[in-house]
């Protein structure tokens, strides 16, 4: 994501320091591990396809997304629609044995598992461990000194009934059975004022097995450790993270890695409404004089700035987010709303991603269709850009750039009976079940427009569009407010849609998919580092 007259948005400060989050984006309920001297993290894709996202980094502060793992979701028909608070939750990832492997729970059909020998696959298909409903946030263990594979996961109570607990099993070396029916291992009903226990990340270190998980909420939340001589417990219980101080609502859920060096860190997630949960790295170390427990931040809570790991240097890198479509293919930024089908999508020689105009009964809501193509939203504070052409005669046919989420907004281009290709600006409040007109339309005699979305603070957004008759961008429309899904973040989104009938309608061309982010402005007011040996804070000013 470019930002002219300044440097791009990044988490790297260029100075062996870096700012949280270093994801800025809704990649929830982070999973990383270590490979030699790669980093590789995952997170929750819900019901998005492809699903399962694979991000690459060297250091832990610059990533890259290199794939997905999951390239449709099953049972296929469950997923044939929008299912935006179901499908993949919570992942762990893991590397054993010369293979990674992912476990998830689904929390309408059970745990799954894929592995492969190299990160960006093969993987192989979704695997089945243990059926059943409320069955969430999976995470394995292969105990390396004895042999042993043990598997832990939480609850759902919307589907089972249960909540705050975990529950352990024996599990094959192939990760493919559960060896026995399971056993509480901590019920968080009996430790006070503990709820929402949730997420756990299964590790063993100096002798003991570590349960690592969130509890209280996403929002209002904090990070627990436990730890037991014995897999099946008993387990004693800390909090080794929670805002304090800090502005970081909420700080839990993620994973601990050591480095080649032998560093310990942390990344977790921090929800942050329409922007979804976005991504935090914490320094980490074991505190022998207080019985071994993780010490989390800064004495346990969450750092603003830090120098960075001691690792390979590395560029500074986010995930991408723009996109010319070359040779009329999207980026792997891009994910649909459900399981694609084909003729989604046209392919051709040139530039530029074409869209065909989907025959649908539900164009007046955009959260019911499967085929629009979305991203996450990059930064707080951006412009999307996208130039779109609409090529049917199809009347009712339509074509745009939308805010996605409970509510939606949208801008872009519609063919009206006897009137043309006009320009159109609708929306929907989160209780609406039919979109409204957020601007009168006016012609687009060109049969295209550029498309504009100015993102602020708070995910308020202004529309704006060009239409080529010389009055350059125009403001269209009130400010919109966007507002996440359930469990997901706001989504940037394209689509194409035609009215109900026979044969082809038409497709359309979008051109030029840009995010701009405003200038990096470096921080004025002291900022709170800790040292390298992850010390004392210190009072540092940026100039």
């Amino acid at each position: 994501m470019s930002a002219p007259g300044g440097r791009p948005w990044t988490a790297d400060l260029g100075d062996g320091t870096y700012r949280n989050p270093v994801l800025n984006a809704d990649w929830s309920d982070p999973d990383v591990v270590r490979a030699g001297e790669d980093f590789y993290l995952t997170a929750s894709s819900f019901g998005r396809v492809p699903g399962l996202p694979l991000l690459h980094s060297r250091d832990l502060v610059n990533w890259s997304l290199i794939g997905h793992a999951l390239d449709r979701l099953e049972p296929a028909a469950d997923f044939a629609v929008p299912r935006h608070d179901r499908g993949v939750w919570a992942p762990s990832l893991r590397h054993h044995a010369g293979r990674f492997w992912i476990f998830w729970g689904d929390p309408d059909h059970g745990i799954q598992q894929i592995s492969a020998e190299d990160v960006r696959g093969p993987w192989t298909a979704p695997h089945l461990v243990k059926a059943g409903k409320g069955l969430i946030d999976a995470c394995p263990l292969w105990d390396e000194e004895t042999g042993e594979a043990y598997l832990v996961h939480a609850w759902a109570k919307s589907r089972s009934g249960i909540k705050n607990r975990l529950t352990g099993h024996r599990m094959s070396p192939d990760g493919r059975e559960l060896l026995d029916e399971g056993k509480t291992l901590i019920d968080a009903d009996t430790i006070p004022g503990w709820f929402t226990l949730e997420g756990p990340k299964l590790y063993r270190h100096d002798g003991e097995f570590w349960i690592l998980a969130p509890a209280g909420g996403v929002t209002t939340g904090w990070q627990g450790a436990f730890r037991s001589r014995d897999f099946f417990g008993p387990y004693e219980e800390r909090v080794v993270l929670a805002q304090g101080r800090t502005g970081v609502n909420g700080p839990h859920q993620g994973g601990w890695v050591r480095t080649a060096a032998g560093e310990d860190w942390f990344l977790h997630f921090q929800e942050r409404g329409a922007y979804g949960r976005v991504v935090h790295l914490q320094p980490m170390r074991w505190d022998a004089e207080d019985g071994g427990w993780p010490v989390i931040g800064d004495a346990g809570e969450p750092v603003s700035v830090h120098r960075k790991p001691a690792a390979p240097g590395q560029p500074a890198e986010a995930p991408a987010s723009d996109d010319r479509f070359p040779g009329g293919r999207y980026g792997r930024q891009w994910q649909w709303t459900a399981n694609p089908r084909p003729g989604w999508t046209v392919e051709h020689g040139g530039d530029g991603l074409r869209l065909s105009c989907v025959r649908t009964a539900y164009a007046h809501d955009l959260r019911a269709l499967p085929n629009v193509l979305v991203q996450r939203l990059p930064a707080e504070t951006f412009t999307a850009e996208v130039e779109v052409s609409l090529g049917s005669e199809e009347p009712g046919a339509k074509a745009g750039l939308a805010v996605l989420g409970d509510a939606f907004g949208w801008i872009g281009l519609e063919r009206s009976r006897g009137e043309g290709v006009r320009l159109v600006h609708r929306y929907a409040e989160t209780v609406a079940e039919h979109e409204r007109d957020a601007e009168h339309s006016r012609p687009a005699p060109e049969g295209r427009a550029r498309l504009r979305i100015e993102v602020g603070p708070g995910a308020r957004c202004r529309f704006h569009a060009d239409t080529g008759d010389g009055t350059g961008f125009r403001p269209s429309g009130q400010v919109f407010a966007a507002t996440p899904w359930r469990w997901v973040g706001a989504l940037l989104g394209l689509f194409a849609t035609a009215p109900t009938g026979t044969g082809p309608a038409g497709t359309a061309c979008f051109t030029g998919f840009r995010t701009t982010a405003r200038p990096y402005e470096a921080p004025h007011a002291a900022t709170r580092h800790t040292d390298p040996s992850h010390g004392q804070p210190t009072e540092k000013s940026r100039p």
